[in-house]
């Protein structure tokens, strides 16, 4: 556990060198990290947190738009003894990861996004068309006040279980019991909300004033994907080289959304390609 900005944050920590930070989406947990830290702390210092109001971390009543989440994750880098890192996000820790890289571009050496495209992009594209309203139709119901907590509390498996069902080719790779003992404790469904709701139009206001600014990212960038996730539905790579110089990436075989946990082995096999050392 560590308090390094008036949060108290908990991560998982292991190995010795430049310091990776992985973040982690919802709903789930630095828990999500477990089967692929031992082979990366080979080469780095990996730290894995719970993000504002998940897991074990605080779960204030505010704060969760993607600058103050990253303000979160560069306290604790800090208070680590880092100021320079390598970023690696899934789904919302992505998106964490990105404002991290923007507001912050010399300290990020490198980024790895997983399974999103820009937030900016998700809601220019957000249309029956394009296929991204039907499959983030909870983007817009988790925007709604109240009612989300109301009707998910009354069964919070059920609720995530649709996910880890929708969202999975390799279901049971993942650790549904973690994610569901944690969004069972007191205010954490509210906070994995929160985080949605910051989407518009806290997220959406920064966004377009770096879009409009001319600001992209600078550092190299690795995207990656399922071939069962919701980006496959849309051309990922040339949608994140608008927003970056120096775009690579791929698409995992046999994968849903959650990357880590469903294909271990591919995840690893590319960032040991992109990652320095």
């Amino acid at each position: 556990m560590a308090d390094p900005g008036g949060l108290r944050m908990h991560y998982l920590i292991d190995g010795e060198g430049p310091l990776l930070v992985l973040l982690h989406g919802w709903p789930q947990t630095s828990a999500c990290w477990r089967g692929i830290i031992p082979a990366l702390a080979e080469r780095f210092t990996v730290v894995a947190p719970d993000l504002r109001g998940y897991g074990r971390t605080d779960k204030p009543a505010a704060g969760y738009d993607k600058r103050t989440m990253a303000a979160d994750v560069r306290a604790l880098a800090r208070s680590l003894g880092h100021e320079k890192v390598l970023l690696a996000g899934h789904d919302r820790g992505a998106r964490v990861a990105h404002r991290y890289a923007l507001d912050h571009p010399g300290e990020v050496e490198r980024l790895v996004v997983m399974d999103i495209i820009p937030t900016r992009e998700m809601w220019l594209r957000y249309d029956m068309r394009s296929g991204l309203a039907a499959g983030t139709w909870h983007w817009t119901f988790h925007l709604q006040p109240d009612l989300p907590e109301l009707l998910a509390g009354k069964d919070v498996r059920g609720y995530l279980g649709y996910f880890f069902e929708k969202w999975t080719v390799q279901r049971a790779r993942l650790d549904v019991e973690e994610y569901v003992r944690a969004f069972e404790q007191p205010g954490a469904l509210r906070a994995g909300f929160e985080d949605y709701r910051a989407s518009f139009p806290y997220d959406a206001e920064h966004d377009d004033a770096d879009w409009e600014a001319g600001r992209r990212l600078e550092m190299p960038v690795l995207a990656l994907w399922g071939a069962a996730g919701l980006p496959s539905r849309v051309p990922v790579l040339d949608i994140w080289r608008e927003y970056a110089r120096d775009v690579q990436g791929a698409e995992i075989p046999d994968c849903g959304h959650f990357l880590a946990e469903e294909q271990p082995e591919a995840v690893l096999a590319h960032l040991r390609a992109f990652l320095p050392g």
